[in-house]
């Protein structure tokens, strides 16, 4: 051993010394760059999880409108075919009154039911919209805050400005 080391010029001090600043320096790089990064980037997975199980849930409620709005339409039609067999029943003139009634009244709620649909999507997208700007927000502040020196500056509203 003895020769291995006067071989390479292994001092023990030296090589104790360069341990313990290797032990401080990955000590300090874990503690303030590695700790706070992993804390980061799992935030953000989190919400970007958070993200996808709110378009799930904004699919599924748009999918449960969609049907319905195809219940209370074919709710709608039964209704409006009862009320012209019931006119049929009380006579030609009767008919002719139930008849534009009941398309009347079909009419009113598929137009309150699409105007309710669109609402719905509406401030769905509003939401999907926000949510979106203030990721893009908050990642551009993050790539901003790190990596920004005045010279990167200068040259970032140069090509801007242009």
């Amino acid at each position: 051993m003895e020769s291995l080391i006067s071989t390479f010029h292994v001092d023990a001090g030296l090589f104790l010394a360069q341990v313990i600043n290797f032990a401080i320096v990955f000590s300090i790089l874990y503690f303030f760059a590695f700790k706070p990064l992993v804390k980061v980037m799992a935030e953000r997975s989190e919400r970007i999880d958070k993200s996808l199980k709110e378009a799930d849930e904004i699919e599924q409620r748009l999918a449960k409108t969609a049907s319905e709005q195809d219940e209370i339409i074919s709710s709608a039609k039964r209704q409006a075919a009862l009320l012209i067999e019931e006119a049929d029943k009380r006579g030609e003139e009767r008919r002719s009154e139930l008849v534009a009634k009941a398309k009347e009244e079909v009419g009113l709620v598929i137009n309150n039911e699409k105007a309710k649909l669109a609402r719905e999507k509406a401030e769905t997208l509003k939401e999907i919209k926000r949510d979106v700007a203030d990721l893009v927000v908050a990642v551009v502040e993050k790539v901003l805050a790190e990596k920004m020196t005045s010279a990167k500056d200068q040259e970032l509203i140069k090509k801007l400005v242009k």
